[in-house]
């Protein structure tokens, strides 16, 4: 199994910068590992640049950050052509998506129209312009921070773009006992401070580390469960299409990544469980306009284990 050390680093670094965000980070390297893309709800000031910002440092590589606003166009992220007077021709000046970590911080404060210039990057790891097509680096990963939909000046996402996110992390406001240790680490200084210098990892080891993840053993039992936890939140939603099948295989390429992390040598049940609710919730919109996550987490308690 390749060496994980880099990961252990790169989860400590995470909650050392941003208290109380353990799960955050097991959550933010799962999504690493499996390739996929991650988004971040919650309130403002609770941390959610701050962790994305930290572990795209972390990853060595080219970072982009995009601070999404009302008046954003989708040319301002994918890039647009040049006409050059002295040459006589087009040159095209990429996007910040040209990157290998991207930070869309607040993403929904700006429009669906910008917001699903995305889809293609997200889903495809390339970028069509003017009919020629441009392949984006690897690894490509996208972690976007949303602000709860109930603040003023944001826009809901499409559904296709948050189904585009591997998994979402929902931060809520630390306890008391670690909004005190908060206070005191800023106030003493010891919350670490990154530079450009602070890669704990090259992308082409992120890569080899995405090959041995992706090369863990799934068994037909695995697929079974996956697949019934799948039915059960559908009929729990009330809408057949509430799940689809590009949601099962996240739940597969997560639980895989998850598995990774834990050293195991296969995937096994809890694997699925531990990412299952991350990769569902945002997902998920019940008809009767219940709490997606309560849904999600009925739907586990509900099916049995094969």
């Amino acid at each position: 199994m390749a060496n994980t050390e880099c990961l252990k680093r790169l989860h400590e670094r995470l909650t050392d910068t941003v208290l109380g965000s353990e799960e955050a980070a097991t959550l933010l390297l799962t999504a690493l590992l499996a390739r996929g893309h991650v988004l971040i709800e919650g309130a403002p000031g609770i941390g959610k640049t701050t962790l994305g910002h930290t572990l795209a440092s972390s990853i060595g590589g080219v970072f982009k950050r995009i601070q999404f606003t009302p008046d954003l166009l989708p040319a301002d992220l994918l890039g647009y052509s040049l006409y050059r007077m002295d040459s006589g021709a087009f040159q095209f000046i990429a996007g910040p998506v040209f990157a290998n970590c991207v930070l869309a911080d607040e993403i929904n404060r700006t429009s669906p129209r910008v917001q699903s210039a995305l889809l293609e990057c997200m889903n495809e790891g390339q970028v069509t312009l003017d009919g020629e097509t441009r392949p984006l680096p690897q690894p490509f990963l996208v972690i976007a921070t949303q602000n709860d939909t109930y603040a003023t000046g944001t826009f809901p996402l499409p559904e296709p773009q948050l189904d585009r996110f591997l998994l979402s992390i929902a931060m809520t406001l630390p306890d008391p006992a670690t909004q005190s240790q908060i206070l005191l680490a800023h106030a003493n200084g010891t919350i670490p401070v990154l530079n450009g210098d602070s890669a704990l990892v090259s992308p082409e080891e992120i890569l080899g580390l995405q090959a041995a993840a992706a090369a863990l053993p799934v068994s037909a039992a695995i697929a079974e469960y996956v697949t019934n936890l799948c039915q059960c939140l559908r009929r729990l939603a009330g809408a057949e299409h509430a799940v689809s099948v590009r949601a099962a295989l996240a739940i597969v390429q997560a639980a895989r990544a998850r598995a990774f992390l834990d050293d195991a040598a296969a995937v096994y049940p809890d694997h699925v469980q531990e990412v299952f609710t991350a990769v569902m919730r945002h997902r998920v919109l019940p008809n009767d306009g219940a709490d997606p996550a309560l849904v999600v987490r009925a739907a586990l308690e509900q099916t049995a284990v094969v």
